[in-house]
C-alpha cells in the first residue's frame, strides 16, 4: 500500500442560510485517507478522540467485522483488529471513545443472530446489555464514560438508550418506529438520528434535561443522519439528495450546515468530532470499497490549524499505545 498524504482543501457549501460564526469560506481539510491493510478491506472510522485516536470498523473480503484503532498523526494501526472474545458471529463493531481510550460498541452471537453490547478498557472486555432488550448496540461514549446507543425490545420496538453513571433509561423521538443516539458529548447532549413511519431518517438532538430538538434536516435531503458531537456542541453526520448521493455534513448549530464530498465519490460520510475539531469518516470508492478519513474544519478558510479550540495532550504509556504498532503507510 502507499501513502495517502494528499491534503485535500474543498470549499464547503452553505446548504442553509449562515447565520452566528461560521464564516462563508469555511472549509474541510482532509488530511489524511488510510486503510486497515489488506486487499479489498473496507475501512469505516466511527469516532475520533480528542488525543486523536480514532477507533472503527474494517470489513474483511469474507465480510468478517472486527474493531480497530488507529493513530492518524504517525499512520499507526493497531497490529491486528480486536473481537469481543464472546463473538460467534463473526461481527464486533469500533463504535466510539473517549480520551480515556474506552471504546464500546457490539459484537454478534453467532446461535442466535443477536447483538450485544461491550465496553473495551484494554485489556478487559465488559460486557453490557440493557435490562430487557434482545438487541443493545452502544454507539458513543463520552469522557465521563457515559455512553448512549439503540435497543431492540422483545415486542419489536428500537428506543435509544442513555447510560449515565450507570443509570439507565430509553426514551424515543415521538412517531418514530427506530431511534438512534449516536454521541453524547461531556455536558450530556445526545445526537443521533430516527426513522419515521413511512422509513425516512431525521436528526435529532437531546439536551442534558432529556429535551428533543427535531427533525434536523437538510433542505432537499431525502434522508438526514447526525452521528457525532463534541464538547463545543459541533456535529457532524450525512445526508441523502434526491439524486441518491450521499454527503458528508457538519454543524455548530442544525441550521448552520455546511456539506463535504470526497472528490470523485457518491458516499461521504463524516461519523466523528473532536475538541480540536478534528474529523473521522468515510467515503465510497467505484469499485465498492470504503476507505477511511482524517480531516478538520477549518472555520475561516486561512489554511491554519483551528487556533481556538485546544487539542487534549497526548498522555504517554497508555496500555492501548502499546497495542498500536508502526503499520504499513496507506493508499
Amino acid at each position: 500500500m502507499k501513502l495517502k498524504n494528499r491534503l485535500v482543501c474543498i470549499l464547503a457549501v452553505l446548504t442553509l442560510p449562515l447565520v452566528g460564526t461560521v464564516a462563508p469560506a469555511a472549509t474541510i481539510e482532509v488530511l489524511q485517507t488510510f486503510d486497515f491493510p489488506g486487499v479489498g478491506n473496507s475501512t469505516l472510522p466511527q469516532k475520533i478522540s480528542d488525543q486523536g485516536v480514532m477507533v472503527g470498523t474494517v470489513i474483511g473480503v469474507t465480510g468478517v467485522e472486527q474493531g480497530f484503532f488507529y493513530k492518524p498523526r504517525i499512520m499507526r494501526f493497531s497490529d491486528t483488529a480486536f473481537s469481543d472474545p464472546n463473538d460467534t458471529g463473526g461481527v464486533t463493531r469500533g463504535r466510539g471513545i473517549n480520551n480515556q481510550r474506552h471504546t464500546c460498541g457490539e459484537y454478534k452471537n453467532g446461535s442466535d443472530g443477536t447483538f450485544h453490547g461491550y465496553i473495551f478498557e484494554h485489556p478487559d472486555f465488559i460486557p453490557f446489555d440493557v435490562t430487557g432488550a434482545v438487541d443493545t448496540i452502544p454507539l458513543g461514549i463520552n469522557n465521563g464514560d457515559n455512553f448512549v446507543g439503540t435497543v431492540i425490545l422483545s415486542d419489536g420496538t428500537q428506543p435509544a438508550f442513555v447510560n449515565l453513571g450507570g443509570v439507565v433509561s430509553m426514551f424515543a423521538v415521538p412517531n418514530a418506529t427506530q431511534t438512534f443516539a449516536y454521541q453524547l458529548n461531556r455536558g450530556n447532549q445526545i445526537i443521533g438520528y430516527y426513522v419515521d413511519g413511512s422509513g425516512i431518517a431525521h436528526g435529532y438532538t437531546r439536551d442534558q434535561r432529556g429535551i428533543l430538538t427535531f427533525p434536523i434536516d437538510v433542505p432537499g435531503s431525502t434522508e438526514t443522519m447526525l452521528l457525532g458531537n463534541n464538547d463545543l456542541g459541533y456535529g457532524v453526520g450525512r445526508y441523502t439528495d434526491a439524486a441518491g448521493l450521499t454527503h458528508g455534513l457538519f454543524f455548530i448549530t442544525p441550521d448552520n450546515i455546511l456539506t463535504y464530498d470526497y472528490p470523485g465519490s457518491t458516499f461521504t460520510s463524516l461519523t466523528g468530532v473532536n475538541g480540536g475539531g478534528f474529523l473521522s469518516g468515510y467515503y465510497l470508492d467505484a469499485a465498492g470499497i470504503f476507505h477511511g478519513i482524517w480531516a478538520k474544519i477549518n472555520l475561516t478558510a486561512t489554511g491554519q490549524p483551528i487556533s481556538n479550540i485546544p487539542m487534549t495532550p497526548v498522555k504517554p504509556a497508555h496500555p492501548v499505545d502499546e497495542m498500536l504498532r508502526v503499520g504499513e503507510p496507506v493508499l
